[in-house]
């Protein structure tokens, strides 16, 4: 049950973080360009090695509760990206170089398509 907690507080503020960067990148960037999301997906990814490289240097493994309130809760919450960017480089520093370009293509180019279809079926015609 703490687990639940804490990964859902995380979650809440992380949430509340993407939510406001979004807004005040906004309010500075009138361009179509996604550039809130682009530099969420950027900040949560140094975020995730900063904290995974502190946590694996001063956390004992068998302690998940600061892993899971920052890692999965304030993190996922901001930005799935870099559970996403974690996978990756994990698959690379384990030297499986083509499982890591696999998941990298086939996350972006699956779930673009994922999306793409999701709309067709909301939609009822072509998108």
């Amino acid at each position: 049950m703490l687990e639940v907690l804490l990964v859902g507080l995380g979650g809440a503020i992380g949430a509340v973080s993407r939510y406001g960067v979004s807004v005040l990148v906004g309010r500075i960037w009138w361009s179509t360009f996604p550039l809130a999301t682009l530099l969420i997906n950027i900040a949560g990814s140094f975020a995730m090695g900063v904290l995974v490289g502190l946590l694996a240097r001063f956390v004992p493994p068998h302690q998940q509760e600061l892993r899971l309130f920052f890692a999965i809760g304030i993190l996922g919450g901001f930005t799935t990206f870099s559970s996403f960017s974690l996978d990756a480089m994990t698959l690379i520093e384990r030297g499986q170089w083509n499982d890591a370009l696999l998941y990298a293509v086939l996350s972006v180019v699956v779930s673009i398509a994922a999306l793409y279809v999701g709309l067709l079926i909301t939609r009822g015609t072509g998108a």
